[in-house]
């Protein structure tokens, strides 16, 4: 890869929905009992799938032959039923013919009782094996749901009904495809939201913090305002694919109340779903919400709706007059699918109550717990490391005198690596105090972190057994002590390559990735221009021996010679790694 912090920059966008239902791998048990998507669409009326069963009767313990066929399609359930009670459990157990495209259920604790797709890829035919119980109804009826696309998908399509042979004649069935659900009357907003009433009649949290919708398209806006014991919501940000907010019980993802709005071509879709973990969105019905209106102008997305305090028969809606930690997040859409976030979701610094007293208050993409790991770090590898390796290298002559019994170059080495220790153990805690663990959503970076902390450590363990100068295990020392301390020092600016791209920091933009670049390019000339140096002095002198010019420590006093300019290399370096720092601080802290 060209530039490796881009490659992870690169990842995906809360909320990964694939394109055959939000389960592209065919996992749709919460789907078994009604077989209708959880896509928040209407399914088509039209089916022009069939399916067809090999034999018109059949006998307890018989094997039948279903085909499911038709146009192109990507996903699919398929159950059997009791034709004279469909809204019953699946009947019997499947056998599968072709495991790479379909793979076998467990619904309503039944093994094997339905079967769905394995992956999005396109197919026009699925042949699978029915197994009749032995308890097998009278008459059964095969029920297939197929997805074309996320908002093309048929519910329910009946098979023709197989009989027992002595079977009474089949009476008439109960329908079979799924009621058409509607959406519910939604309007359209006539002008932008306001923040003039925030912290007066509002309960509200902007990002930037003060920010009006009204004046400022860039205005992450969300307000609670209650009436009576209901609560109006407004939802305002820049946006062309969906915004969405939550209320959760703490600080991460997994159990929480959320509401979407998705772009579908012109219109807006208001969806209240529930967030389980950091899974996609289970979407549910609308029926919670009342007076839905939205609105699209300028890349700026707005809705709004209202729904009650409590809504004692909605399982997974919370009540508002308790106190939460409010999520807000946005990100790209197609087709009404909605795609995970690219950064981190705005999450307001404590709970609240958003129909308690009106506040006005704000939030952060970045943890500050996140920030200070990405700042100690840097610190520690950006200033202390870099600077130190420089002085033990290249500057032992020039601060040669003794400081407190010790040389200054190593008085100076030794500070700085011990604060590099210190700083490196500080901060690999922090993202563990954070997450309360291991993170699995962090790529590359947390493996190579735990590398560079195990290197940090064993260093100043084996600079403890350091052998007397003259020593003849002094070499192999030195080699080891530069190998291990070179290679800590590559895998930690690889670690923050990847750690700048990662969504908890949210740094802005992909200058991140070019300015580390510059720093490595500063250090590597610096490095550069002193090799040269010494190189040259060396060489001045070989020739001041070969004209046999009689010098004491030659060497020594050649070296001498370039003490200013160490010195002056020396201050320009330190100031450019401590300006690159203070760039890295101050996009962190947002200064």
């Amino acid at each position: 890869m060209a530039v490796p912090g881009l490659a992870v920059g690169a990842v995906l966008l809360l909320l990964l929905v694939a394109t055959v239902a939000p389960y592209p791998n065919g996992k749709v048990t919460e789907s078994c009992h009604n077989m209708v998507p959880r896509h928040g669409h209407t399914p088509r009326p039209d089916p022009v799938h069939s399916v067809a069963v090999s034999q018109a009767t059949f006998a307890p313990g018989d094997h039948l032959e279903v085909t499911l066929s038709g146009p192109e399609f990507k996903g699919f359930l398929l159950e059997a039923r009791d034709a004279e009670h469909l809204s019953g459990p699946p009947i019997g157990s499947f056998t599968l013919i072709d495991s790479d495209a379909s793979q076998l259920l467990t619904c309503e604790d039944r093994e094997g009782s339905a079967v769905s797709h394995t992956n999005a890829h396109k197919k026009t035919e699925i042949k699978v094996w029915w197994n009749a119980p032995q308890s097998a109804p009278n008459h059964i009826q095969f029920l297939a749901t197929v997805v074309q696309k996320y908002k093309t998908y048929w519910v329910k399509i009946p098979s023709p009904v197989v009989s027992q042979p002595n079977a009474p004649p089949f009476s008439t069935p109960e329908p079979t495809a799924a009621p058409l659900s509607t959406f519910p009357p939604v309007s359209h907003l006539t002008k932008r939201f306001s923040a003039s009433d925030c912290g007066n009649k509002k309960f509200c949290v902007r990002s930037p913090a003060a920010c009006d919708p009204e004046k400022e398209s860039t205005c992450v806006f969300l307000s609670f305002a209650r009436d009576g014991q209901s609560v109006a919501v407004e939802l305002s940000g820049p946006s062309k694919g969906y915004l969405s907010f939550a209320l959760s019980h703490d600080r991460w993802m997994g159990d929480d109340d959320a509401y979407l709005c998705v772009r579908e071509e012109q219109t807006v879709r208001i969806q209240p779903s529930h967030l389980k973990g950091r899974s996609h969105p289970v979407l549910e019905s609308w029926d919670a919400l009342e007076e839905m209106a939205w609105r699209l102008e300028d890349g700026v997305m707005q809705c709004s709706f209202r729904r009650n305090i409590t809504l004692p028969g909605a399982e997974n809606r919370f009540d508002l007059n308790a106190s939460y930690y409010v999520f807000l997040a946005s990100g790209a859409a197609e087709e009404g699918q909605i795609y995970r976030h690219p950064q981190q979701p705005l999450i307001t610094y404590e709970k609240y109550d958003v129909t308690g007293h009106p506040e006005d208050v704000g939030g952060s993409q970045s943890p500050l717990l996140l920030k200070a790991h990405g700042a100690l770090m840097l610190v520690a590898w950006v200033a202390a490391v870099s600077i130190g390796v420089i002085v033990a290298r290249f500057f032992k002559p020039v601060l040669s005198h003794p400081v407190f019994g010790d040389a200054a170059w190593f008085q100076v080495h030794r500070a700085l690596m011990l604060t590099t220790c210190v700083l490196t153990g500080i901060a690999f805690v922090l993202p563990f105090v954070y997450r309360g663990g291991w993170s699995r959503h962090a790529g590359c970076h947390p493996y190579l972190g735990c590398t560079v902390m195990t290197l940090a450590v064993l260093q100043p363990v084996l600079a403890g057994f350091r052998p007397p100068l003259h020593d003849p295990r002094r070499h192999l020392f030195n080699w080891t002590h530069w190998g291990i301390g070179t290679a800590a020092r590559i895998i930690a600016v690889a670690a923050m390559f990847l750690g700048m791209d990662l969504p908890g920091l949210s740094l802005p933009g992909p200058w991140k990735t070019y300015t580390m670049l510059g720093f490595v390019a500063w250090h590597v000339g610096a490095e550069i221009v002193l090799e040269i140096h010494a190189y040259r002095l060396s060489r001045k002198v070989e020739i001041l021996d070969d004209t046999r010019i009689q010098i004491i420590e030659p060497f020594t006093i050649a070296d001498a010679e370039g003490h200013a300019f160490k010195k002056a290399v020396l201050a320009v370096y330190v100031c450019g790694n401590l300006t690159f720092l203070l760039i890295f601080l101050a996009a962190i802290y947002r200064l």
